[in-house]
């Protein structure tokens, strides 16, 4: 009973915390503060991102919102702005951050960005060791023959981001990996040419996709989950929206 009766609240809550976001949106469109807005006058304005992301974006058992709090601030601007823009598409997200203006919606990503929360334990792994096994391989290794560079060649090393705009690929569900990939595959998830994430993605088969998200989401979390600064080696290709970080034969 309890259980239902969350299920017929939560889309009431939805629209209350909406509604709030759109309040939001209006005052950004006044001239922006010379400096950002502290964390705390920052929390109650992101209540409408908790709804479906998790208190304080840590991520919620849905498996379709991935977690937010301690991601790069650079990363986090970025998908506001293919939100906002078209690049991405998710109905909910559009409607809610449509009116924000650039600089409003870059405080939001900071808001989150700057976050240090602890990850949970990994799920137990969800797949066969033989499918685990191609997943780490592709992660670590990659396919040279296939030009499908390792991920680990621009997630860094722990897979944790690399600051300012590479988001880590670990805490995610696997739901969530597997929805993302499929997305770039398919154009539904778009960036800034050029983009590289839709091209590796295309190379892969759906069974490698599969076994990819399921041995990402079956790791721990290590240092925290804090991007790295730097990479130890040029990134394999330029990629759009990611600033700052060198590319190979660049």
């Amino acid at each position: 009973m309890i259980d239902r009766l969350r299920h017929l609240l939560r889309p009431l809550a939805v629209v209350f915390f909406l509604s709030a976001g759109l309040a939001a949106g209006v005052a950004a469109q006044q001239p922006a503060p010379a400096t950002a807005a502290p964390a705390a006058a920052m929390a109650p304005r992101v209540l409408a991102c908790t709804v479906c992301h998790g208190k304080e974006g840590r991520a919620t058992p849905d498996g379709y919102f991935p977690r937010i709090a301690g991601k790069p601030a650079g990363y986090l601007a970025n998908q506001l702005l293919n939100f906002r823009d078209g690049r991405r598409s998710y109905p909910q997200m559009t409607y809610l951050i449509e009116h924000l203006t650039d600089d409003y919606l870059r405080e939001m990503a900071e808001h989150f960005g700057a976050l240090d929360l602890p990850y949970p334990p990994p799920p137990a792994p969800q797949a066969p060791a033989a499918v685990l096994e191609q997943g780490r391989q592709l992660v670590q290794q990659g396919d040279a023959a296939r030009n499908i560079p390792a991920c680990v060649a621009c997630h860094g090393v722990a897979m944790t981001g690399v600051a300012p705009s590479v988001p880590g690929l670990l805490g995610l569900p696997r739901d969530y990996l597997n929805s993302q990939l499929g997305a770039w595959k398919t154009g539904q998830r778009r960036a800034h040419a050029p983009d590289c994430m839709a091209d590796i993605a295309r190379r892969l088969t759906p069974d490698e996709v599969s076994a990819v998200s399921a041995w990402l989401a079956a790791q721990p979390v290590a240092a925290g989950g804090k991007p790295a600064r730097t990479l130890p080696a040029a990134m394999p290709a330029r990629c759009g929206g990611v600033a700052d970080v060198p590319v190979a034969g660049r």
